[in-house]
């Protein structure tokens, strides 16, 4: 046994995080132009200062015409896609894919059909 227990406290455990990759940014882009007539007013990427284990070094800001402060935060944690209320601080969702996300906020882009088997 004591090999066992010298084995677990050498191992490290690297959370898995997903990252905003240039296929989010150009589909960011799409969404963006595409959500314009439905109060959009732009979106942009940000670096967060301070990083936190198992969640994305930068995230997305939404701002809508209503307000001039951001309405809407995304970034990942793990290998899931999260909104936040950016002015009230509150999550509304969870999501298992970065269009899955943008499209609860503003669903203008038509999503990926899921391939199911027959």
């Amino acid at each position: 046994m004591p090999h066992l227990i010298d084995a677990m406290s050498a191992c490290k455990i690297i959370p898995f995080q997903m990252e905003v990759l240039a296929r989010h940014r150009e589909y960011l882009s799409r969404w963006v132009e595409a959500s314009l007539p439905m109060g959009i007013c732009d979106a942009d990427v940000f670096s967060t200062t301070e990083k936190q284990s198992g969640s994305s070094s930068e995230y997305i800001v939404v701002w809508v015409r209503e307000t001039s402060d951001p309405a809407y935060k995304v970034f990942s944690r793990g290998n899931k896609w999260i909104v936040m209320d950016a002015i009230r601080d509150n999550q509304l969702g969870q999501f298992a894919s970065f269009t899955d996300a943008m499209h609860m906020i503003r669903p203008v882009l038509p999503r990926p059909e899921k391939i199911v088997a027959a």
